[in-house]
């Protein structure tokens, strides 16, 4: 399908992690940088929030990374460089090139219509369908390839999630209106 019937895709959230140093001493870096929280307490890393781009990491005194509420591909590139720049600013001796990879991509999407979500599981009769409207208003759809969770709702909106890029989603996508076709 083209890329065109797929307007109102939206990324909500990109989620990147990987390694960006050997060790890293999470107390120096929280007393060097500005934005920088460590609370041991509560979370075992530093969080790290940064304005623009608009994110958050998870930093870990292993050298790992988790980066999230990252809203394009663009912009985690942006805020991996400024994260880099500003740990080698506090004394960190970080990789040469780091090893961060998107992990998950959360999207919205509008059918357009509404979804009469019992007619879904009545039709489709799929083991890898839950709805229990009791506990949660959604039904789960999880298909299988690509590896993608999509949330359906009564009103049309689907939240896809588990994708590593936009061309599993927009597969994934397709796969779910191809199933969807003769019940919407």
């Amino acid at each position: 399908m083209a890329d065109q019937q797929y307007d109102s895709l939206k990324i909500e959230n990109i989620v990147a992690s990987g390694g960006i140093a050997d060790s890293i001493d999470l107390l120096a870096i929280s007393e060097h940088i500005e934005g920088c929280e460590l609370n041991t307490k509560r979370f075992p890393g530093a969080v790290y929030r940064i304005k623009d781009p608009k994110m958050a990491s998870l930093i870990f005194s292993s050298g790992k990374v988790v980066l999230t509420g990252i809203k394009n591909e663009s912009d985690l590139g942006r805020g991996l460089e400024l994260i880099i720049s500003s740990l080698k600013g506090a004394g960190v001796t970080t990789h040469e090139v780091p090893d961060v990879n998107v992990t998950n991509i959360v999207c919205s999407y509008d059918m357009g219509k509404p979804i009469n979500l019992n007619k879904v599981v009545i039709t489709l009769q799929l083991e890898n369908i839950e709805y229990e409207p009791e506990q949660f208003p959604g039904l789960v759809y999880r298909i299988e390839d690509p590896k993608i969770v999509a949330l359906l709702f009564s009103s049309g909106k689907v939240i896809l999630t588990g994708g590593k890029n936009l061309k599993d989603v927009r597969a994934g996508l397709e796969v779910l209106e191809q199933h969807l076709a003769d019940i919407l």
